[in-house]
């Protein structure tokens, strides 16, 4: 009887969770939320996989976890940390790239940590994360396929995936922008 009920309220969160339809667009708003379970021109892998693709040492891992920025006008004497991001080792944080719609110089910064992490090789293996339920890893590899990338690696669990494996985390710091050349 109680397994019965366990499965009656099991059941509509897993028909959700498959349900989710991938947009033909990035997607703009409530980026904590049930994703597509597929991503257009991408490689849509679990933990397993993705740690395979982490020992093996093919795959650029990126990491596209948000980053809120230090608020303006805080009082004099105020300190501010930024909270810190626990990733896969080895990961490049680029925060804020997986919005729906971001500005030239976030477009760019993304493109530039790229182009660095895959040695300027589009058919370099890349893997996208962020957190599970987030559209922020969505977007951002939607937006590295646009770009030409062709072996892009989506990674839905993201971080909170790979850590339920027990898989090693590390103290990772967003990426500083490269400075252009003029």
């Amino acid at each position: 009887m109680i397994r019965a009920l366990a499965l009656l309220l099991w059941l509509p969160l897993v028909a959700t969770a498959q349900t989710v339809p991938e947009p033909d667009d990035y997607r703009m708003d409530h980026y904590r939320a049930p994703v597509p379970a597929t991503l257009r021109g991408a490689t849509v892998i679990g933990p397993e996989a993705a740690h395979a693709l982490w020992k093996s040492g093919e795959a650029a891992f990126i990491d596209v976890m948000p980053q809120a920025p230090k608020p303006a006008n805080l009082p004099e004497g105020t300190i501010w940390r930024d909270k810190p991001r626990n990733s896969i080792p080895g990961a490049l944080w680029l925060p804020n790239v997986g919005y729906g719609a971001v500005a030239e110089i976030t477009a760019a910064y993304f493109r530039d940590g790229l182009a660095r992490a895959t040695g300027g090789d589009k058919s370099h293996p890349v893997v996208i994360f962020c957190l599970e339920d987030c559209w922020m890893s969505w977007n951002a590899g939607k937006r590295a396929i646009e770009w030409g990338y062709t072996a892009v690696h989506w990674l839905p669990e993201g971080s909170d995936g790979w850590m339920l494996w027990d898989y090693p985390l590390e103290r990772i710091k967003p990426e500083e922008p490269q400075p252009q050349a003029n």
